[in-house]
């Protein structure tokens, strides 16, 4: 008989007073025992809507089975025919709007926890010793792919599993894209990512670190140069956005890609960091969404006083996931909702002092139904702080687009490619995640991966 028990069991965590001031990870996974008895919940549904849900196309039911039986390596084996990435995916995607999302226990109940699930398949896997990757015999076929975040890796590992020689070129010194240098370490702890990679490795995935494709070399050089018949580009959507408001040029203003980055690739947060970054009382975050949780979260455990999320809309409106807004209310981020800066004031030295701020309504609903924020006049007022983290979104690199002739780019930056398959407006150049949608979530972006090694294995097999 299934368990009928209506919630989910719950994810074991770091006391929130205790997490605050430290980076390591706050969900701690559940147990073998945990893991069985969150599996018995699954109804085992014949037309599995929660599979329809998952980008890359995990049998959800079959692996939760197995996990149901205590087969927890072969339940791995079923995820890792879809997903490259599985101990990343357990972690960090928004399971709640996508395969949970669809799951017919949610109607009067909780859902079951397949992201849970999934990380502990993952983690039970790699915990075992002498567990290695075998790797496939090569159809002398090789492909380049430009950046190695969760697309990136996707389209390699899926080639490199059909006998692609593939290799990955990485622009900073560590491979992982956003995956290292966006997430920060008490999400997704860095070596779950290294584990990740070395598994690509095993199958023969090459990985050149230091290498800016558009500087180093270019797309028409791999090709005819260096004997690659395909590329893929997965170079991400690394280029912040500012407010265009006064003040953005202080000291103590950064946007959230820097500052992310100094903390989670730099260990900016370590005493012998040669990437230090200012130790500050009074932070405002500026945006709504998973990464303003991630640099509001990470402010605070670098010692932080005070940390407020300035958002223009309200709590409903938030994009971040829920889990996250939770966890960071849990640890003491303020949450400013329906408020919207201005201006950011300085000091008689340059730094950061202040932010203006009106507060705002939500006005009428437009023709989609979204109520837009409208200020309230006369609402301003000034709030104390020494850093300003701005974090409403990023666009495309625009490096490749700059360097490579007629690559098709869409007004946003975006590279243009066909929907379902990846390809470009250049022959065999295909492209996927945030390079071509601007900044989306991990799992999307590996179904993007995906589809694009399916389209490069058909069109390298005509």
């Amino acid at each position: 008989m299934p368990n009928m028990n209506p919630k989910k069991n719950p994810m074991p965590s770091q006391d929130p007073a205790v997490r605050r001031r430290n980076f390591g990870e706050v969900a701690l996974g559940y147990t073998k025992e945990m893991a069985i008895d969150e599996a018995e919940r699954c109804l085992n549904c014949k037309n599995m809507p929660c599979v329809s849900g998952c980008p890359v196309g995990i049998e959800i039911p079959k692996f939760i089975q197995k996990v149901k039986t205590g087969e927890f390596e072969e339940a791995y084996r079923i995820i890792t025919e879809a997903s490259s990435l599985p101990a990343v995916c357990g972690r960090v995607c928004p399971q709640e709007t996508q395969c949970e999302g669809k799951c017919v226990r949610g109607i009067k109940g909780e859902p079951v926890g397949i992201g849970r699930l999934e990380r502990f398949v993952a983690d039970y896997h790699n915990a075992q010793p002498g567990v290695h990757a075998e790797p496939v015999t090569s159809n002398g076929h090789k492909v380049a792919v430009i950046g190695s975040g969760p697309a990136g890796l996707t389209c390699a590992g899926d080639l490199a599993r059909k006998g692609y020689q593939v290799t990955v070129f990485e622009a900073l010194h560590t491979a992982g894209g956003v995956l290292v240098y966006g997430i920060p370490e008490f999400r997704l702890p860095k070596a779950i990512v290294a584990r990740e990679i070395e598994t690509l490795k095993e199958l023969g995935v090459k990985i050149d670190v230091n290498t800016v494709v558009g500087r180093t070399v270019s797309i028409r050089e791999l090709m005819e140069e260096e004997g690659f018949e395909a590329v893929f580009i997965g170079s991400g959507a690394g280029l912040p956005r500012f407010m265009k408001i006064p003040g953005e040029n202080l000291k103590g203003v950064y946007s959230a890609n820097e500052f992310l980055t100094r903390v989670n690739l730099m260990k900016s947060y370590l005493p012998d960091s040669a990437t230090p970054i200012q130790q500050a009382k009074k932070v405002v975050v500026v945006g709504g969404g998973n990464v303003a949780m991630d640099a509001a979260r990470s402010a605070m455990r670098l010692g932080a006083e005070e940390v407020s999320i300035v958002y223009r809309r309200s709590l409903d409106e938030l994009p971040a996931r829920r889990e996250e807004v939770e966890h960071a209310m849990e640890e003491g981020v303020e949450f400013r909702l329906l408020n919207n800066p201005t201006e950011i004031l300085g000091d008689e030295t340059g730094f950061v002092r202040g932010v203006r701020v009106i507060k705002m309504e939500l006005g009428e609903p437009d023709a989609s139904g979204r109520r837009s924020p409208v200020e309230i006049p006369g609402s301003e007022y000034e709030l104390e702080c020494d850093c300003v983290i701005i974090a409403i979104g990023t666009s495309p690199n625009p490096l490749i687009k700059s360097t490579t002739s007629g690559l098709e780019v869409n007004r946003r930056g975006g590279i243009v490619t066909e929907e379902a398959t990846g390809r470009t407006s250049l022959a065999r150049v295909y492209a996927g995640g945030d390079a071509v949608t601007g900044a989306a979530t991990v799992i999307l972006a590996m179904g993007a991966g995906k589809a694009a090694a399916k389209a490069i294995d058909e069109d390298l097999n005509q």
